[in-house]
């Protein structure tokens, strides 16, 4: 069996604040949490019965099968008390990018059924700072000419204009997608505004919350959308599962991700993946019951992490350093911090710090020179935001999770000051 899946001995498992047991663990801090999550040890407990004794198929009759079928509705019970939506809503999927993609097909297909043409090319509006998963899907569908698309900017703060968005819908607008919080800023969006906007102009609305759920409250209803994209590995559930929400009602054109036998309600066909389904049932139940709870240590955590660069690296008048993203905490997660510092070549860096510090950069550039010469590959959303390059080129992607301790934050803090310092005096 392999290793996260092996019961816990100890009643008491790791919970918020505590570090979870492994040699990794103890000679590598993690820092990078929006990338991914460990899986939860309350998770890999409820996993475990699923990988031996309950194996069977959910559809089928008998014994073995019934443990399952119970266990998939009970998880889709727990995403639905997470989103503050009916269980009925929730289907379960492989993936962020399938629930996404999924997402602007079904308003492709619909837009077409509800005006009767099916060779129509409808137009889809996003921002300049979406997930691949979405943008991506975008370029390639407008190259097959199955839709257009238009990408609205954002503020130097990472933020959509709510009127930004209000202008570029139009009459042949199907879909608005805007992500609830963006991964390398951790930037919020007005997403309940853009909502009111485009759907009191008949248009869907679909939101990627994969960045901000457990971190902060994801409640369909307060959101005001129509759909909503959830991803397992973001909240110590494992990698391959995820959710797309459906509002009940709305047209998904007929749509399915695959096509075969009825499962998910006739919504998805394939055999359930029964025991990832389990876990992020398991860790929804749990972003919702540490609702209160985990974003405070979150923030706390990220708080005296960006203290101790700040004051360490900034210099006597703060100018050495950049926070990416809002100013106002309130819109930004309690969780990340994006931060420029001068002088910073960030991915070379976090390549000597690979052995003993997790973390990402906001661009790619393996030589002084070449950042030098404007060589250095930097991040769309960097971009999107107009950091400057002596800033952009030094971009820490930092982000925290449930299990991040006080020590984490002390020698995370140590070697990347150290480096930083280290760089610097090299360079001179």
């Amino acid at each position: 069996m392999p290793s996260i899946l092996r019961p816990f001995t100890s009643k008491k498992l790791p919970g918020i604040g505590e570090r979870l047991p492994g040699k990794t663990w103890e000679t590598c801090t993690y820092l990078d949490y929006n990338a991914t999550t460990p899986i939860w040890p309350e998770v890999a407990r409820a996993m475990t019965p699923f990988v031996n004794e309950h194996f069977g198929n959910p559809s089928s009759g008998h014994a073995f099968a019934s443990p399952c079928r119970e266990a998939i509705a009970r998880a889709r019970e727990h995403v639905g008390t997470m989103l503050g939506c009916d269980a009925s809503e929730v289907t379960f999927t492989s993936c962020g990018s399938e629930s996404d993609n999924w997402a602007i097909e079904a308003a492709v297909r619909a837009f077409r059924r509800r005006i009767g043409d099916l060779k129509a090319k409808p137009k889809v509006v996003a921002t300049s700072i979406e997930h691949p998963a979405v943008i991506e899907y975008l370029k390639s569908m407008e190259a097959f000419g199955e839709l257009t698309y238009e990408l609205v900017g954002v503020d130097d703060e990472g933020v959509v204009r709510v009127d930004d968005v209000a202008k570029a819908i139009d009459a042949n607008t199907c879909l608005v997608t805007v992500m609830h919080a963006n991964n390398e800023t951790g930037a919020m969006q007005p997403v309940k505004e853009i909502a009111d906007v485009a759907r009191a102009r008949g248009v869907l609305v679909h939101t990627d919350a994969a960045q901000s759920c457990g971190k902060v409250a994801v409640k369909v209803d307060e959101l005001g959308v129509d759909m909503v994209t959830i991803v397992g590995h973001k909240i110590g559930a494992p990698k391959g599962v995820g959710a797309l929400y459906v509002r009940s009602g709305t047209d998904l054109g007929g749509t399915k991700p695959f096509y075969g036998g009825g499962q998910e309600s006739g919504r998805r066909a394939g055999t359930e993946n029964v025991i990832h389904i389990v876990g992020l049932g398991k860790a929804c139940e749990i972003v919702e019951r540490e609702r209160d709870e985990c974003p405070k240590h979150l923030k706390a955590m990220r708080d005296d992490l960006q203290k101790r660069l700040v004051e360490a690296l900034g210099g006597a008048d703060g100018s050495g350093v950049r926070i990416n993203g809002p100013a106002d905490d309130a819109k930004r997660l309690p969780n990340t911090l994006n931060i420029g510092i001068k002088g910073l070549l960030a991915s070379i860096s976090l390549i000597e710090l690979g052995d003993v510090l997790a973390a990402s950069a906001g661009a790619a550039c393996h030589t002084a020179d070449a950042a030098a010469a404007g060589g250095a590959t930097v991040s769309d959303v960097l971009k999107a935001m107009n950091v400057p390059m002596e800033f952009a080129v030094g971009t820490l992607r930092l982000s925290v999770g449930r299990h991040t301790t006080k020590a984490d934050i002390e020698r995370g803090a140590s070697l990347l000051i150290e480096a930083a310092r280290r760089q610097n005096a090299g360079a001179r």
